[in-house]
């Protein structure tokens, strides 16, 4: 559930603020369109609830698709009229039509990468041969659709770089359809993967087989195709005895003697088992560990299989073992818990790279593979650093930088040499010594000590009439950290604050904290972000009518959450791809992962805690609800877009107050993105212009 963020850009312009966001109130709109109701009731464990518009759940009926049509018109009509329109489309256009890179892939003496050049719409696929070589392109996916929604990505690169297994998406979709491609001929191999969610696609060292994971109606499965055989020939190897609930992943060693398969309960489950089997000797497949209550990945480094665990250490621990006597009597711990938690172990150049979490900002400890500590990898400012990875054998590692003032930075890391050097800055016309970044703490509801990352522009005055944008994540162990965003910058540069505080729910403090905002517990994820709404209002920074809220996936449950139960803090609420009508969302699409995380409305004790803060079942008639923007599409196969649809509709029909209900709503777009730069541009012109247009920004 998480998001790409490398369309994120900063935006600049010198726009004056008006005195107050009740100017957004003043501007006459048309009412929405109407929704008639065609009431559903159930009882569930002796409550009973009525659903008044059920029948928006069915996105292909034809009432359902003329209402989409109806809302879409009503929407655009109001979006496309706001003043300054055309000058942020503008604006947009200049700051995202720059040169982008990204991250490389290394195999042998081969580099694989994404491209997008100025002009384009979608990024392709390169390769060059050596740091330094010609660069070649291997796949662009202009001409496979009229409306450039149509993307392409590479799955897994060979081992000796001569074969890319690479996928195709459409729109926004989760599903890929995946082909493997000769590199050195351009040509693409006799093989095409059905179009499906895959979990894991593996390519043996001497490409006699396939192993990947492929999300099956009763659950995910492990299967093995031969070379040169028919896809409807391949043969299940795991998975048979698990359910949806259960993600299966699977992955072969660098050495290629491996083949490792991951089982997760769900996207956040709190124990996880991992099976391997030897490739060389063909060997059955084998339990590393199945039976202890915790959370283990695996992470190969040259011949040693490293086990990154919360088992006896919830900040997370790193252990060490070889294949060869993988039992856990020989189990070592390389590097032990410390206070600050493990986001990521990668490996490179010989070493070990630990990326810990200290205060919601990364710090990247370097270690020999003995467990000695040597140093900590150059950190650029405070900020975030992802995907800290690199080959075993190769003398470099690569990773990304960034924070809320710092454009996406790929940084390459010469171990040996100690020396790290700019792989890809993109050109961006902002100056970052203009704005400042702080952290300030609050107390929640329970008196818990909650941080939060403000961004302004420098010598910022507090007025308590400050435009705020408030913003978080607070689940599934995801941690809110800086990073760049256009949302960010924009508000920043007209004098406004962005504010992101690192709620339960989250990774920020270890898995102790993820715990406390998950389940029964999830109450807390929405106490944290209300009180980091009261806490910018009671320190003078802002008050309810310049204060805009914006979440999206598990972050629009928090602001449809804190919507229904502070509707007085907010003047706009932006609520993107999200989790809404909480009694039913598992039986939706990915929905059977996150029982995990949120429970399930089938269980009593579960359904207790859910209805109690389900958004959807807590939108109350003739309350003064916020302005909102929902947004969703058809391609959004992760989080099915009927909460979008189901909610809007409620809240126009319940909200007392004058403040627009808006779902802006794509066929296209999803989860996974979906849209050209040019979609792009205007979707983010639109959105800022709501917000704009509300918490009163001239």
């Amino acid at each position: 559930m998480f998001c790409h963020k490398l369309s994120s850009l900063l935006v600049l312009a010198a726009l004056s603020l008006s005195s107050s966001g009740a100017a957004a109130d003043n501007i006459r709109i048309g009412p929405p369109p109407p929704t008639p109701t065609r009431p559903v009731t159930d009882t569930l464990h002796g409550t009973v609830i009525t659903d008044p518009y059920r029948w928006l759940e069915d996105q292909d009926a034809a009432d359902t698709r003329a209402w989409l049509e109806a809302q879409t018109a009503h929407t655009d009509s109001i979006l496309h009229s706001l003043p300054g329109r055309d000058e942020r489309i503008e604006r947009f256009e200049q700051l995202l039509r720059t040169d982008q890179i990204t991250m490389p892939t290394q195999r042998g003496d081969r580099f694989f990468y994404y491209k997008r050049e100025a002009d384009q719409e979608l990024y392709s696929i390169y390769m060059r041969d050596g740091l330094d070589g010609r660069e070649i392109l291997l796949l662009d996916p202009h001409a496979l659709s009229d409306d450039l929604t149509t993307s392409v990505g590479f799955e897994n690169i060979s081992e000796d770089g001569r074969i890319m297994a690479y996928y195709i998406r459409e729109g926004g979709a989760d599903e890929t359809v995946i082909r493997l491609m000769n590199v050195e001929t351009g040509e693409d191999l006799p093989l095409k993967m059905p179009e499906d969610v895959y979990f894991g696609f593996a390519m043996t060292h001497d490409m006699s087989g396939i192993y990947y994971s492929r999300r099956m109606e009763a659950g995910s499965r492990v299967y093995y195709h031969k070379m040169g055989t028919s896809i409807d020939d391949d043969i299940v190897i795991f998975g048979q005895d698990y359910g949806p609930d259960k993600i299966i992943g699977c992955w072969i060693t660098a050495d290629g003697q491996y083949l490792i398969i991951g089982v997760s309960q769900g996207s956040s489950g709190s124990k996880d088992e991992i099976y391997y089997k030897d490739l060389a000797s063909d060997g059955d497949i084998e339990v590393l560990v199945n039976d202890i209550e915790a959370n283990f990945s695996a992470h190969s480094a040259g011949d040693m299989m490293l086990l990154e665990t919360n088992w006896k250490a919830p900040n997370g621990r790193v252990l060490a073992l070889d294949m060869k006597n993988p039992g856990r009597e020989n189990w070592q711990e390389l590097v032990s818990e410390t206070e600050s938690p493990i986001q990521s172990v990668g490996s490179g150049g010989g070493k070990i790279f630990i990326n810990y979490l200290e205060n919601m900002v990364s710090r990247v400890a370097v270690y020999n593979p003995d467990g000695a500590y040597i140093g900590d990898l150059p950190d650029p400012a405070p900020g975030s650093i992802y995907w800290v990875r690199g080959r075993w054998e190769s003398p470099y590692v690569f990773y990304i930088f960034s924070s809320f003032h710092v454009p996406w930075t790929t940084y390459m890391y010469n171990v040996p040499k100690e020396e790290q050097i700019i792989w890809h800055q993109p050109d961006i016309p902002f100056d970052s010594e203009d704005f400042t970044v702080r952290q300030v703490w609050y107390e929640s509801k329970d008196g818990t000590r909650v941080p939060m990352f403000l961004m302004h522009r420098k010598g910022l005055e507090k007025t308590g009439d400050n435009p705020v944008l408030l913003t978080a994540y607070g689940g599934f162990r995801a941690s809110q950290t800086p990073s760049f965003s256009a949302y960010a910058a924009t508000l920043a540069e007209k004098g406004g604050i962005y504010a992101t505080p690192g709620i339960r729910g989250g990774g920020e403090f270890g898995e102790e904290w993820h715990r406390d905002g998950m389940l029964d517990k999830k109450q807390n994820t929405f106490d944290d972000f209300i009180a980091a709404a009261e806490w910018l209002i009671e320190s003078g920074y802002t008050n309810p009518s310049r204060l805009a809220i914006r979440g999206g996936s598990n972050g629009g449950l928090l602001v449809g959450a804190a919507m229904t139960q502070r509707p007085d803090l907010y003047q706009a609420v932006i609520c993107t791809y999200p989790l809404l009508d909480m009694l039913r969302y598992h039986k939706f699409l990915m929905g059977p992962y996150w029982i995990s995380e949120y429970g399930s409305a089938d269980d009593p004790g579960q359904f207790e805690y859910i209805y109690a803060y389900s958004p959807y079942h807590r939108v109350e008639e003739g309350t003064d609800y916020p302005a909102v923007l929902f947004i969703s599409g058809d391609s959004d196969t992760r989080v099915d877009p009927m909460h979008a649809r189901k909610m809007t509709a409620l809240v126009q029909a319940a909200t007392a107050s004058k403040r627009p209900v808006l779902l802006k709503y794509d066929i296209k777009t999803g989860h996974s993105g979906g849209s050209p730069v040019s979609k792009t541009i205007m979707d983010m012109a639109d959105a800022q212009g709501f917000l704009y247009w509300q918490l009163g920004i001239e």
